[in-house]
């Protein structure tokens, strides 16, 4: 099974929709909530080359990116295959 991390704010509905997603595909994730976390903040930052919005998502180390990424791999129909890496 994939390692999926997601870097969170709580009340962020792309947040929350991303994890939805993931939940949906059955994927164990990560979560690593950012709020009032600017350390945690800075290290997503230097990990998602330079990206500072949520969430930002990583499987298997691969950084996919936001909420609207996520959603594109699904709709390409790549998603299931790095899940199940």
């Amino acid at each position: 099974m994939a390692k999926v991390e997601i870097y969170t704010w709580r009340t962020c509905p792309f947040c929350i929709r991303a994890k939805a997603l993931l939940e949906a595909k059955g994927s164990a994730y990560i979560e690593i909530n950012l709020d009032g976390d600017e350390l945690g903040r800075d290290a997503m930052a230097a990990r998602s080359n330079g990206c500072r919005s949520v969430p930002q998502i990583f499987i298997n180390d691969y950084h996919v990116g936001g909420c609207d990424d996520l959603h594109a791999l699904e709709q390409a129909g790549k998603l299931d295959l790095l899940l199940k890496v």
